[in-house]
């Protein structure tokens, strides 16, 4: 069993120190009158400058990043209060008796199960030992491969990078799909790199390997042993991984055969049997990496199956260790919390159990937290900024002088085609088939992996679920899906910083506008745009106006290269470009939207400060956020989303109405001449 990793979102933040007064609804949710945190600006640095330090530079130098945290800020401060909020539900339920198979049960028991540390202590690692005892009895690579598929269904499998979802060229239909997997560290890179801090990761991540080896009861020269040899293997494997760089391109990551087709590539992995035991029938499979394949074939013969079966029992060991004994949990935490994050103590338990609860039972926890904290006029005030950022997106798009009108047609009608999903699902998915008891933990976590499983295969033969959403409704964040053409914005997000139904425009659209025009403007960058209207994989864009889209977004990726943090350390542009595109675009859209409101148009201040530069300093602010060193190297290596400091900067830097908002002349540091200023959409 792998449990799913928390995902702690290392994002920016407006803490507003914000007189805030409790209503008295049921729902508890603040009323704010003050939507800026003035004292957090720094007005000694010239907005022209460095306009994140400007919005945010006294607040920078005051936080203090909470140990249990890889950074602060506004993402960080939304999401704890989210699951204080969600801690509530799930302590009243735990403490409850709950009709047998309700959503209350059910989520209920699985946090109380969670939160029982005292029986999960008593059994240690006993709950892995069957499947440990299964990779003993393997003798071979063939059963190896036996092994890699059948252990799906269970949340064990491995190797293969199975999963079903949609055909990126037939959208309507499910498909088959491997991708290359095998690592667990962040990606190939961190297997070849010899800085010192690198090779501090490997050896960190070997003395991590023997000590889940040794909990176990192995002995310290041979967890040693197995440690070297694993990563080995997983460097051999490494060889084979495309690039995160790599991996942005759809087109190049799209590769279709029939099962008798692949087969050829690779021999000796007995496709017609992997795909019985994975519970599948099909004729034809997606490979994302087909080289990764080839070498895993090879691999699988070549390498000793003892170090093989060494591999399986630590990938089995670390990704289960969460839901283990202490000790466990410990090491695990040592190694990716501490060494890759930087993070200086674990966060405590019931954070990890809210966490958990969301991730796994997300659509029944989903249900009890949208009816306490997500009113229905703040679905409808967020429908509105919507259809009207959609609205300017159109109307920029029709006054576009680089695009030929048949290019422009075709843009126009998948920006039309947009799907809007607000806040929560219409159809909630059931859970009727995962059985829940306060006092199992691991099998509780077992039975939501076998759902999982069996849910996702069972969609193969049926038409393509476009209700479904990849976020849970407390999520914290944002998305658009090139496959179904679609902005989805949980209602964990549509919460101050980000969203206030109380607030002046200037704030919201400088804020919630920007994350909905960066979503939009996913439609239409690197990658995005090589999808059409009904979610296909398909080129709409004329050669020439297809040249000319590359051309500018050269702009972008050589802006961000220049960009430059912990001893130069280089933001990588094309890693990023899809990221940044969006939000130099999503600002401009929502910039422009908001001119179109009744504030925007006056001149009328608010504590001083006109309704321009109240909307950029609302921008500025919500991306505000302070990361640890380890992290934001991290991310550097493996993040599409370049560091706030630049997603702040960076944008602004080719927007002329933040020159005239903020006086900004040449000679500024953000100051770009008008040859070198980013405009696409």
């Amino acid at each position: 069993m792998k449990l799913k990793p928390y995902v702690w979102l290392a994002i920016p933040a407006v803490v507003a120190a914000s007189c805030t007064n409790k209503s008295k609804t049921e729902s508890d949710v603040p009323v704010r009158t003050v939507f800026f945190d003035k004292s957090g600006m720094d007005t000694t640095v010239n907005p022209g400058d460095n306009f994140f330090l400007y919005a945010s530079g006294a607040w920078m130098k005051k936080t203090e990043i909470p140990p249990s945290e890889t950074g602060w800020g506004s993402f960080y401060t939304l999401y704890d209060d989210n699951q204080k909020n969600l801690r509530k539900i799930l302590d009243g339920l735990a403490a409850s008796t709950n009709t047998e198979g309700t959503p209350e049960q059910k989520v209920g028991d699985l946090y109380a199960s969670g939160m029982d540390t005292v029986a999960i202590e008593k059994l240690g690692y006993e709950p892995l030992k069957p499947v440990l005892a299964k990779i003993d009895a393997v003798k071979d690579y063939k059963q190896l491969i036996d092994y890699l598929a059948d252990g799906y269904k269970d949340g064990e499998g491995a190797l293969l990078g199975f999963s079903v979802g949609p055909d990126d060229k037939i959208s309507t239909k499910y498909a088959v799909n491997f991708s290359q997997d095998g690592l667990n560290l962040p990606n190939r890179d961190y297997y070849f790199k010899t800085d010192s801090v690198s090779l501090n990761i490997i050896a960190q991540y070997k003395k991590y390997i023997a000590k889940l080896f040794t909990l176990t009861g192995v002995n310290a020269a041979t967890a040693t042993k197995q440690a070297d040899d694993i990563f080995k293997l997983e460097t051999a494997i490494a060889q084979s991984h495309s690039t995160p760089v790599e991996l942005r391109d759809p087109v190049k990551n799209y590769n279709k055969f029939t099962v008798a087709d692949f087969q050829k590539q690779v021999p000796d992995i007995d496709l017609k049997s992997v795909l019985s035991k994975l519970m599948v029938k099909t004729d034809t499979v997606l490979v994302g990496q087909p080289k990764y394949f080839q070498a895993l074939d090879a691999l699988l013969k070549s390498q000793p199956i003892e170090v093989w079966k060494e591999k399986l029992k630590f990938d089995e060991l670390t990704g289960s260790a969460n839901a283990l004994s202490k000790a466990f949990r410990d090491a695990r935490f040592d190694f990716f919390g501490k060494t890759l994050s930087g993070t200086k103590q674990q966060k405590e338990r019931w954070k990890k159990m809210v966490s958990t609860v969301d991730n796994d039972l997300g659509e029944l926890l989903g249900q009890l937290y949208v009816e306490k904290y997500f009113p229905a006029d703040a679905k409808k005030r967020m429908l509105d900024l919507v259809n009207n950022l959609q609205s300017v997106y159109h109307s920029r798009i029709e006054k576009l002088d680089w695009m030929s009108p048949d290019t422009k047609k075709r843009a126009l009608a998948k920006l039309d085609a947009f799907t809007k999903k607000i806040g929560y699902p219409d159809k909630w998915k059931k859970y009727d088939d995962v059985t829940i008891n306060k006092g199992t933990y691991y099998k509780n976590v077992q039975s939501i992996e076998k759902h999982n499983y069996k849910e996702m295969v069972g969609k193969m033969g049926k038409p393509v679920d476009k209700t479904e959403w990849g976020m849970t409704p407390p999520t914290v964040n944002a998305y658009y899906n090139p496959a179904f053409n679609e902005i989805v914005f949980p209602a964990g997000i549509l919460q101050f910083p980000f969203f206030d139904k109380d607030a002046d425009d200037a704030v919201n659209y400088g804020a919630i506008g920007a994350v909905i025009g960066h979503e939009m403007t996913h439609g239409f960058d690197d990658q995005g745009r090589q999808y059409d209207k009904d979610g296909n994989l398909k080129d709409w864009w004329t050669p020439e106006d297809a040249a000319k889209f590359k051309t500018k977004v050269q702009l972008v990726i050589d802006q961000y290269d220049k960009y430059t943090l912990l001893n130069n350390l280089h933001v990588n542009g094309s890693l990023t470009q899809g990221e940044n595109l969006a939000d130099i675009g999503g600002l401009a859209i929502a910039y422009q939207a908001f001119k179109n409101t009744e504030q925007g148009k006056s001149d009328k201040k608010i504590d001083g400060l006109t309704p321009d530069q109240r909307f950029f300093l609302s921008f500025g602010q919500v991306w505000r956020i302070k990361n640890r060193d380890e992290t934001m190297r991290m991310r550097i290596n493996t993040d599409p989303h370049s560091p706030e400091m630049f997603r702040v900067n960076g944008p602004l830097s080719n927007m002329p109405e933040f020159y005239k908002a903020f006086n900004i002349k040449p000679g500024s540091k953000l100051y770009r001449e008008e040859k070198d200023r980013v405009k696409v959409w």
